[in-house]
């Protein structure tokens, strides 16, 4: 059975400020909460779980890291809280063949800037504009059931240049009412792990509720799904006798 943990910082939900409200009103249980609620229907037999970055070890112990094939990850606002400690342990687990699903403002996490290898500085504007996704590359599996377009009426803008390595491959470019595009939509392999990213999805916006945003991170969960399960820790045996004759 594969197993998926939907991690969130569960702090603008708390707050006690216009984006909190907003954060509620949308998502009134927290966006993990409701990822887990519109994403479980594509996912029949697999079993799903939260997790915070306040409940203990951060919501990642390590039965709990250590059983996850799928890995989905929302922050914000508390990158710099998530531990040195616990990012190295994910980032094992990805080389290790673990599925990563980086959202929004995750471009910033601890994590993901690992994994790329690079700052993922971005240009952002929020103003509520609209924005156009495009599905550049439609024969990819996380671009399957997703027409060659669609619309988010409002949105918080992420434009370039945007700061990726660049062995990233776009399955997603989206443009912006004010004139903008963004690379929104990529995905990586790091090690044995497969790594997506997808920007759509700000904290006071009913934007989680898309049917096509849902189910192009639907998609990409799937396609990050370890085949053959997660191997931990990768190995690199000494292989003492030569395959060749030597000398």
């Amino acid at each position: 059975m594969p197993k998926l943990t939907i991690w969130n910082e569960f702090l603008h939900e708390t707050e006690d400020s216009e984006c909190g409200r907003l954060c509620r009103q949308h998502y009134p249980n927290g966006i993990h909460r409701h990822l887990e609620s519109v994403l479980a229907p594509s996912f029949p037999g697999w079993e799903t779980r939260c997790a915070s970055l306040g409940e203990p070890q951060n919501g990642l112990p390590d039965e709990v890291l250590n059983s996850t094939d799928v890995l989905v990850w929302w922050g914000h606002m508390a990158h710099h809280k998530v531990p040195d400690e616990l990012v190295a342990k994910i980032h094992m687990r990805i080389l290790s063949g673990m599925g990563l699903v980086v959202l929004h403002s995750g471009h910033f996490s601890k994590i993901f800037q690992r994994v790329c290898g690079t700052h993922c500085e971005l240009k952002w504007r929020e103003i509520g504009e609209r924005e156009r996704v495009w599905t550049v590359d439609p024969f990819h599996p996380i671009a399957k059931g997703i027409p060659d377009s669609f619309a988010i009426e409002q949105t918080e803008m992420y434009g370039e240049p945007f700061g990726i390595p660049f062995d990233a491959h776009l399955v997603f470019m989206s443009w912006y009412q004010g004139g903008n595009v963004f690379r929104s939509g990529f995905t990586l392999q790091r090690g044995a792990g497969k790594v997506f990213y997808f920007s759509p999805g700000h904290e006071t916006l009913p934007i989680y509720h898309n049917e096509n945003v849902v189910k192009v991170i639907a998609n990409g969960i799937k396609w990050a799904n370890p085949a053959e399960g997660v191997i931990f820790p990768p190995q690199c045996p000494c292989e003492q006798n030569p395959r060749e004759k030597v000398g």
